[in-house]
């Protein structure tokens, strides 16, 4: 079985690896070895604070076992994308990738982008949306404000305007309440497109929004009815 969508963009981005190279369960140890490269240097077993290279790849791999393949390090996250942290730092260690308590709550709590939770007993994380895999976030459906954005590359504007936003790999489509950071995400796809999101209109005709706990409005699909092109460099 092939590991695609998600998963897949984040080989790619995170180490560059092309069409060519996507890793099936035959070649297992690719993975485990590129695993390897986000091992911590020994001096940072301590409560020591770590790099924000470190820190950045740190992320990307609980980003990966968080969103998109547990299975990778042998974890089973629960019916809400929970899953223990003992067990977490434990299935990480069996392959070389050695995280203390102290350093995951630094990268909990310094992520710029708030993706991940720690739950009120400090015993369980999780990532707080954008899971390609089967879980329930809990989120109650929310009132949107009348307008939300939704950042994009440029190639992505004639098939937005044709069927919508989609939310393909992922549970649900990602929009943003300001234009900066709409036009951030795009930037990582290219050159970016921001469509304005009719959001208000949306609710009013019986659209489900919710809003995740690192502010990430959420949607299951926004026809194309909804959308207007809000910025499109070219």
């Amino acid at each position: 079985m092939v590991i695609e969508g998600s998963a897949v963009l984040f080989w790619k981005r995170t180490f560059g690896i092309d069409h060519g190279q996507w890793f099936t369960q035959n070649n297992y140890l690719n993975i485990i070895s590129i695993l390897r490269i986000l091992k911590l240097p020994a001096k940072h077993q301590t409560n020591k604070m770590i790099s924000e290279k470190e820190n950045t790849k740190i992320s990307k791999f609980l980003s990966l076992v968080l969103r998109h393949q547990p299975g990778l390090i042998g974890i089973n996250l629960d019916e809400n994308g929970w899953v223990d942290i003992d067990m977490l730092l434990l299935k990480s260690k069996t392959q070389s990738i050695a995280i203390t308590k102290e350093i995951l709550n630094h990268v909990v709590e310094t992520n710029a982008k708030k993706r991940f939770s720690i739950d009120g007993s400090a015993n369980k994380i999780r990532a707080n949306q954008g899971h390609s895999i089967d879980v329930s976030l809990g989120y109650a459906a929310t009132v949107p404000p009348e307008i939300l954005f939704h950042g994009t590359s440029e190639k992505s504007v004639d098939s937005i305007f044709k069927t919508g936003i989609e939310k393909r790999e992922r549970h649900h489509v990602h929009l943003s309440s300001n234009i900066e950071t709409a036009i951030n995400v795009g930037k990582r796809h290219g050159k970016p497109a921001v469509f304005k999101v009719l959001s208000g209109k949306m609710h009013a005709g019986n659209f489900d929004f919710f809003l995740s706990e690192n502010g990430v409005w959420l949607t299951a699909h926004v026809p194309a009815r909804f959308v207007e092109i809000e910025r499109n460099n070219k």
